[in-house]
Formats: C-alpha cells, sequence, structure tokens
C-alpha cells in the first residue's frame, strides 16, 4: 500500500513539473510571437523578401518590436509582408516610415527593420502601409567582391611585368637602376648642370660691370625705374580718387543733415507763433 502511494506520488510531481514546463514554453513562445498584449498590423510590398520568413523579427531603432505574420505574393514582382508590432510602439512609427530586409549578422536569420520617415508626424493607423526599401542582396556584395579581386589581379600582374623589366630590361629607367656607373653618370651630368647655372649667374654679373655691356644693362634698369614709377604713381592717383570720393560722400550726408534741421524748423516756427 506504501509502495503504491509512493508511486502515485512521484507520477503527481512528473505530471506536474511537465505542466509546468508545458505552460512556461507557452509563455515564451507567446511573449515572443506577440500572442499576449495589444498589437497592431503594417504591412509593406517588396519586390523581393530575400529569404524572409514567418516569425523572423522585426525591429526599430534596433529592438525587436514584433514578427513577421504572412508573407504573400502578388505577382512576380511584388510580395506583400504582413507584421505584427506591439501597440505601445506605434506612437513611435510615423506614415513616411520606411521598412528594409536585411540580416541579423553576416550569416544569421533574416530581420525587418523599420527606419523613422524624415518628415511626417503623423502616427501610422492600424493595418496601415509603409514604404519600403530595396536591400542589398548577398549576390551585389559578392560582384563587388569579386570585381575588387580581379582589379587588385590585374595590378598584381602588372607590378609583376614591370618589375621584371626593371630587373632585366634594357631601357635607360632600367639600367639606371641596375648600372652604377650609370647611376654616378647622371648623379655628375646634374651636378655639373647645377655648377653652369652658378657660373652663368656669375658671367652675367660680370659682364653689367664690362664697359661694353655696362650701357645695355644701365638702359635695362632705368626702363625698370621708370616702370616702378609709373606703377607707384598710379597707386598715388587711386588712393587720391578714393580720398576725394570719401571727402565729397561726407560733405553730400553734412549737406542733406543741415537741410533736415532746417526742415524741422521751418515746421516747428508756426507752432511757436500760435
Amino acid at each position: 500500500m506504501e509502495k503504491e502511494s509512493g508511486y502515485t506520488w512521484k507520477l503527481g510531481m512528473f505530471v506536474s513539473v511537465g505542466l509546468l514546463l508545458f505552460i512556461m514554453a507557452i509563455y515564451f513562445i507567446g511573449k515572443q510571437k506577440n500572442l499576449f498584449g495589444q498589437t497592431f498590423h503594417l504591412s509593406s510590398k517588396f519586390k523581393t523578401v530575400s529569404g524572409l520568413e514567418v516569425g523572423n523579427n522585426v525591429r526599430f531603432s534596433g529592438i525587436n518590436i514584433g514578427t513577421v505574420e504572412e508573407i504573400r505574393i502578388i505577382n512576380d514582382s511584388s510580395v506583400i509582408v504582413s507584421m505584427v508590432i506591439k501597440d505601445e510602439i506605434r506612437k513611435f512609427i510615423k506614415t513616411d516610415a520606411r521598412a528594409s530586409i536585411g540580416s541579423d549578422g553576416l550569416m544569421g536569420d533574416k530581420v525587418l527593420t523599420i527606419s523613422p520617415g524624415p518628415k511626417s508626424t503623423k502616427i501610422i493607423e492600424d493595418n496601415g502601409t509603409i514604404t519600403s526599401i530595396d536591400g542589398i542582396e548577398m549576390n551585389d556584395i559578392m560582384k563587388s567582391v569579386k570585381k575588387s579581386v580581379d582589379n587588385v589581379g590585374v595590378i598584381s600582374e602588372e607590378l609583376a611585368i614591370f618589375s621584371h623589366s626593371m630587373n632585366n630590361g634594357n631601357g635607360a629607367l632600367a639600367r639606371l637602376v641596375r648600372d652604377d656607373k650609370m647611376a654616378n653618370s647622371v648623379t655628375n651630368t646634374l651636378s655639373n648642370l647645377e655648377s653652369g647655372t652658378k657660373g652663368f649667374s656669375e658671367n652675367m654679373e660680370a659682364a653689367k660691370s664690362n664697359f661694353l655691356f655696362r650701357g645695355y644693362f644701365k638702359k635695362k634698369e632705368k626702363e625698370k625705374e621708370k616702370k616702378q614709377e609709373e606703377q607707384k604713381e598710379k597707386k598715388e592717383e587711386a588712393a587720391k580718387e578714393k580720398e576725394a570720393k570719401a571727402k565729397e560722400e561726407k560733405e553730400k550726408q553734412e549737406k542733406e543733415k543741415q537741410d533736415k534741421q532746417k526742415a524741422e524748423d521751418a515746421k516747428k516756427e508756426p507752432e511757436k507763433n500760435q
């Protein structure tokens, strides 16, 4: 009798624990799927849903606010996605909000993200519709990566050809890099060119002192001084003209002020006589 009572007690505990776990599972799943509490519905039309499935999360400002309730194909280029969202979030979603489909991480589940609109202040209605943004497909990313890799391959190949030409070619640049004598020759040439330029300047200074060329250089210096003098006179004339205009303007303002004062005095005179 006592043995049967022990089995009954264990069976009761097993059933109670199982029932408690079942209720907890229902609660958490229902909470995740927004089965409890007030909700509202939104929908958006996409060209493609990129693997989005019913039950995927809907996010707003990085927070899970709902789930995808239904995905319905309209035609070959239109898919309607219906969402169920917590009603407490509705006041933050305006009529110009936009929906886009992304990934939760690089290889994670698809997520539908609602982005705030730029202008509207009107709150979205229940069963309202928001516009969608075409997301970046993984195929587009892979095409871009492939193109970049191809470009890197072309550049690498051209660098290899250039390097081979520099090491084994007979061009001037290749010989300059590989041949120390040629490099020294170029260095000496540049040094001689610098010395020649310096010597030319010294010869020009010497020529200025020579009586055969003295007249020529003096004539050049006079022309230069005359040109500087003309520029100086032009600047002085411009300054005088500017000063005269300022003086004339000041006198004009002074005269207008005096005329105004006379007119006011003329108005006041009859009033005094009365």
